[in-house]
C-alpha cells in the first residue's frame, strides 16, 4: 500500500514524529507516566494544540510505538548477549545500579511492545520510521535511513514491504 504524500505533508508528519518522541521523553523524565501512558499523552497533547489532526497524531504515534518496540527487541537481544559476556560483579556498583534502574523502569513495557511488534515487524512504503537499515522482503536490497523519514519503495524491485535492523 503506497501512500502518495506531498513533500510538505511529509515534513509535517516527520516533524510530528520528532515532537511525539520529544514530548514522550519529557513526560517520562517527569516520572509521572509510564512509557505507554506518556506516548499516548504526547500524541493527545499535540493533537489538542491544533497543529495536527487526531488522526495524524494516532498514526504517527503508532509509528513511534512500532519503532520503539523494534528497538526494544534489538536491545533485549543485545542485553542478553552482554549478560552472558559480562560478569555483574565486575561492573562498578554505581554503573550496575544505574543500568538496573534504567532497565527496570521500562523493560516490562518494552518487552510487551517487542512481543506485539514481532507480529507487526513489516515496515511499509509511505510509513514514517526512525534511522536504521530497511531490507526489502522481496529482493533483500538494503535502504539505509540516515534520519527519520517516510519509507520509499524499494529502489531495486519497487516493492513496498521491509524488515528493519540497526
Amino acid at each position: 500500500m503506497t501512500e502518495n504524500k506531498a513533500p510538505q505533508q511529509d515534513q509535517e508528519e516527520i516533524s510530528l514524529y520528532a515532537k511525539i518522541v520529544s514530548r514522550t521523553e519529557e513526560l517520562m523524565e517527569s516520572g509521572r507516566k509510564n512509557l505507554d501512558e506518556a506516548l499516548k499523552k504526547a500524541g493527545e497533547d499535540l493533537a489538542s494544540a491544533g497543529d495536527f489532526t487526531r488522526e495524524q497524531s494516532e498514526r504517527i504515534t503508532g509509528y513511534v510505538k512500532r519503532d520503539l518496540g523494534h528497538a526494544a527487541d534489538h536491545v533485549s537481544k543485545t542485553t542478553e548477549s552482554i549478560k552472558g559476556a559480562v560478569a555483574p560483579q565486575r561492573l562498578a556498583a554505581g554503573a550496575q545500579s544505574l543500568f538496573a534502574r534504567i532497565l527496570t523502569t521500562t523493560s516490562e513495557q518494552l518487552k510487551e511492545w517487542a512481543q506485539k511488534a514481532e507480529t507487526q515487524l513489516e515496515f511499509k512504503t509511505g510509513e514514517i520510521t526512525s534511522p536504521g537499515t530497511l531490507t526489502c522482503k522481496n529482493c533483500q536490497e538494503e535502504l539505509h535511513m540516515k534520519r527519520t523519514a517516510r519509507i520509499p519503495p524499494c529502489p531495486k524491485c519497487h516493492k513496498t514491504v521491509f524488515r528493519k535492523s540497526y
